[in-house]
C-alpha cells in the first residue's frame, strides 16, 4: 500500500497522510454516501466511498475533516507497554507481571493468593514474552468453554485456534454434514471478564448450528448464556481499550 499525500489516481486500500496520521480508503458498494469514521479496534480512521470513481471525493472529504480526525484519534485509549510491577487481569482476575529468569510462565501460587506471570527481558521483549503466556491462557480457557458449549448444543468439538484478531472477536466455520468445525478468538478476550469472554464463545459455537444471526441463533445463545446485551455492550464499550493493551 502507498502512503499518498495527493493523487490523481487512488485504489482502494490506499493510505493519505492527513494531520500527521495515516487514513485508510475504502471502497463499500452498499455505502449511499462518502463517509469518515473512525475504527476504534483497529485504531485508524477510515475514509470510505461508494465506488472506485468517487475515492478522490472521500480522500478531499478527509482532507476538509483534518480536525475532526485529530480530536477522535485523540479520544482513543493509550497504548501502554507491559512492564514488571504491572497489574492486570486475565478473564477478571487479577495477575501482577514480574521479572523472572527463564521461558515465561504463568504461576498459579498454592496459597491462593494473585497469580503471576514472570518474564524475562524488557521493552517490547518483555511485552512479548507476557503476551505468549496470556495467549496460552486464552487458548486453554476457551477451548474449554468451547467444548462445554458444544456439546451443551449437541454439536462436534470444533478446531480452536486463537490470533490477534482486529476486526472480530471470534468467527466460526461449520464443518460439512455435521463433521468438526473451526472456531478462532481473539486471545484479547483473556483481558475481559470471564462472563464476557464466555459469552463470545456460546455465541461462536451456536453458529456451528445456525451460521446466522436469525431468531434461532440469538434463541441458541441465550439459552446458554441468558440475555446477551450487556456482554455485547461491554465488548462495544471496551474493545478499544483491549485493543492497545501492549502496544
Amino acid at each position: 500500500m502507498n502512503l499518498l499525500s495527493r493523487s490523481p489516481s487512488l485504489a482502494d486500500g490506499d493510505r493519505l497522510d492527513i494531520a500527521g496520521t495515516s487514513v485508510r480508503l475504502k471502497v463499500n458498494r452498499r455505502a449511499r454516501r462518502v463517509s469518515l469514521r473512525l475504527d476504534r479496534t483497529r485504531r485508524e480512521i477510515v475514509a470510505t466511498a461508494p465506488s472506485l470513481r468517487r475515492l478522490p471525493e472521500a480522500a478531499a472529504f478527509a482532507r476538509e475533516r483534518a480536525a475532526w480526525i485529530v480530536e477522535r484519534l485523540a479520544e482513543l485509549p493509550a497504548a501502554e507497554a507491559l512492564r514488571p510491577g504491572m497489574l492486570i487481569e486475565v478473564f477478571g482476575r487479577p495477575v501482577r507481571l514480574e521479572a523472572g529468569t527463564g521461558r515465561a510462565r504463568w504461576i498459579e501460587p498454592a496459597d491462593g493468593s494473585t497469580p503471576r506471570i514472570t518474564a524475562m527481558g524488557e521493552g517490547e521483549g518483555f511485552t512479548r514474552a507476557v503476551i505468549l503466556v496470556i495467549k496460552a491462557r486464552a487458548a486453554a480457557v476457551l477451548t474449554a468453554r468451547t467444548a462445554h458449549y458444544a456439546a451443551a448444543l449437541g454439536a462436534p468439538m470444533p478446531k480452536v485456534t486463537v490470533a490477534d484478531a482486529k476486526s472480530r472477536w471470534g468467527s466460526c466455520r461449520p464443518g460439512p454434514r455435521g463433521a468438526a468445525g473451526n472456531i478462532r478468538y481473539s486471545w484479547r478476550l483473556a483481558l475481559a471478564p470471564f462472563e464476557v469472554a464466555d459469552y463470545v464463545a456460546a455465541h461462536e459455537c451456536a453458529h456451528l448450528l445456525e451460521l446466522n444471526h436469525g431468531p434461532r441463533f440469538w434463541a441458541h445463545v441465550r439459552s446458554l448464556v441468558g440475555d446477551e446485551r450487556r456482554h455485547r455492550a461491554w465488548l462495544r464499550a471496551e474493545g478499544a481499550r483491549l485493543h492497545a493493551f501492549g502496544r
